[in-house]
């Protein structure tokens, strides 16, 4: 592990540090890594081939994490590359109290595949010129971009370290599902005194905010809203980062489309897709055929209009000149479907007993229906099997039950069996060898 640069610091500035030094967040205890690895998104290595690569296998992946704070992203993306024995993650973070958790759970785990630097992000064009660093082909910046003086900058501070067809995986707050949050900092302001959340010291600040987060009445938006729940979970570090945090701003989709083309960048997925799709909140087939009208970048600002529970925004990015980049589409005898983080036999027994499953997307729980040959299929996905292997064995199967089946007719299967589980991010294109 090595410092990082001296850029020039504000007050601000060192009051973020100085929080995330005090409160390290998320918390998290090495001695947990012994009995489950934390996944999520973005940054699931099968993610970054399906959003990224286009359904291509990622091989030698060189990674940054950017703001890794605690360490969750890191060491989810060490440990999937260290399982494919391939890759690395270089890890940066201001705050030498996150840096000592991230570094201790890498340990715990026998990561070998992780450096350690503290820094900012905003030094990463001189730290890399200094130290010999190359350019990555992937970038993880979860939860840091909202908490800069200005975020184009820490952006475009990313995409200067970021390989030619490179990618990157970024979480920003969201506005409408973080309804009553500013309020309430306002509030905890008020009645703290002058000074970033307050003055007086950071137990009686916490103590205070404690009191009154307690004493809201129930017409309070804060109070309300049941999407946000940091305060309610228990521990400092989540508390003290959602009301008493010194600087933060929440995104509307437009806003965040916005930020990306400031950085010539676009946007490759939202996640999960069901989320950002007007369908999933309406059941009336005239808006629905309305809102499937409008562009993609209309559609996802619709969804999140009409959710109003989408307290994040994580998504997929490269470059607006990248052509050979972006999601997998389309359904090629070459590509290889994945089922993330489940296995195939216990999803397809499972549907074969039940054909229904029930999903919730931005709020809203719906019910989803297969057909009766979707286990079938399903089972038959290992994340090695092109669809062209899947189609012979499947028409194998279906053979013996005498019924004929070709190419394009499983595709129009597979299409409608994909457009259940690919929004609920659970069915991707990763690992396809592409020329």
């Amino acid at each position: 592990m090595d410092g990082g640069m001296d850029h020039e610091v504000d007050v601000a500035d060192k009051t973020v540090r100085d929080q995330y030094e005090a409160y390290p967040y998320p918390a998290r205890d090495p001695g947990d890594e012994a009995r489950r690895l934390i996944t999520g998104s973005p940054s699931h290595i099968l993610e970054i081939e399906h959003f990224v690569l286009r359904g291509g296998r990622a091989g030698d992946l060189r990674a940054l994490v950017a703001g890794g704070g605690t360490g969750d992203g890191a060491i989810m993306l060490a440990q999937q590359l260290a399982d494919r024995e391939t890759g690395s993650v270089t890890y940066l973070d201001m705050s030498s109290a996150s840096l000592a958790i991230a570094q201790a759970r890498a340990e715990a785990r026998g990561l070998l595949n992780i450096t350690f630097h503290q820094g900012s992000l905003l030094d990463l064009p001189v730290m890399a010129a200094e130290r010999g660093w190359a350019p990555f082909d992937y970038i993880d910046c979860c939860g840091v971009l909202h908490h800069l003086a200005d975020p184009g900058a820490g952006l475009a501070a990313l995409v200067s370290v970021l390989a030619p067809g490179g990618g990157l995986g970024l979480m920003v707050y969201g506005e409408l599902g973080r309804t009553g949050v500013y309020p309430a900092q306002r509030a905890i302001a008020r009645l703290g005194g002058p000074g970033p959340a307050g003055g007086g010291p950071a137990d009686e600040r916490l103590a205070l905010a404690r009191k009154l987060t307690a004493a809201l009445p129930d017409g309070n938006w804060l109070k309300r809203n049941d999407y946000v729940v940091d305060h309610l979970a228990g521990d400092d570090a989540g508390f003290h980062d959602l009301l008493l945090h010194s600087r933060d701003r929440a995104y509307l989709v437009g806003e965040v489309v916005a930020l990306m083309n400031g950085a010539h960048l676009r946007i490759s997925g939202f996640l999960p897709a069901g989320a950002y799709q007007p369908s999933s909140y309406l059941d009336d087939q005239d808006l629905i055929r309305r809102a499937a009208a409008l562009a993609p970048e209309d559609q996802w600002a619709l969804a999140e209009e009409l959710s109003g529970a989408l307290k994040t925004h994580a998504f997929y990015a490269i470059r607006n000149d990248d052509n050979n980049r972006g999601a997998a589409k389309g359904f090629e005898p070459h590509m290889v479907p994945v089922l993330r983080d489940m296995a195939p036999g216990r999803l397809a027994a499972s549907l074969s007993k039940s054909p229904g499953m029930n999903a919730t997307l931005g709020g809203v729980t719906r019910r989803f229906e297969v057909s009766a040959d979707a286990p079938a299929i399903i089972a038959l996905i290992d994340g090695k099997r092109t669809l062209r292997q899947i189609h012979g064995r499947w028409r194998a199967q279906m053979t013996k039950q005498q019924k004929k089946i070709a190419w394009p007719e499983f595709q129009e299967e597979f299409s409608a069996l994909f457009d259940i589980l690919h929004p609920l991010n659970m069915l991707l294109f990763a690992g396809a060898i592409l020329d």
